[in-house]
């Protein structure tokens, strides 16, 4: 393919030689809690890959189990507002057995999450924790969006 100013320089596909496309199969076998771990606690590209293959890995996950988006939602509002050891706590972060189950792997993955700081001071302490907290929020907030866009494309079950 030659570049015009109306093409870009790239192919025609979306799978390229240095960044291989990853199939749904391929992302539900990624370990999602271990991305949490890494992901929280230090910017970089294991973050990268926590807010990207791993919230989608997270959204099929989810979906299999018939969680709905607003579910999600509702837990990362959760995590902002009484942290995510309190979220994890929760006796039912999301409806149904199945999703109680998975959501609280994610919580407590995140809840012993080590992070790059080690301060000694109990403001910093208190700093990282609202941080890791806040991202938490974040990652669930983007797993319920994908959960919902997946919804909408695919459309009624």
């Amino acid at each position: 393919m030659t570049p015009t100013p109306d093409t870009p320089d790239t192919p025609d596909t979306p799978d390229t030689p240095d960044r291989p496309g990853r199939t749904d199969d391929d992302l539900r076998d990624l370990d999602v809690p271990t991305l949490l771990r890494h992901g929280l606690a230090v910017p970089g590209p294991h973050r990268a890959a926590l807010f990207g293959e791993g919230a989608i890995a997270a959204a099929l996950a989810a979906d299999a189990l018939g969680v709905a988006p607003r579910s999600l939602g509702l837990l990362a509002e959760a995590v902002r507002s009484g942290g995510t050891r309190v979220a994890a706590d929760l006796p039912e972060p999301l409806p149904g057995p199945a999703p109680t189950r998975l959501a609280h792997t994610w919580l407590t993955s995140a809840a012993t999450t080590t992070t790059a700081t080690t301060a000694t001071a109990t403001t910093t302490a208190t700093a990282t924790s609202l941080d890791t907290d806040e991202l938490l929020a974040r990652w669930l907030t983007a797993v319920a969006e994908i959960l919902a866009l997946r919804a909408r494309v695919r459309g009624p079950r």
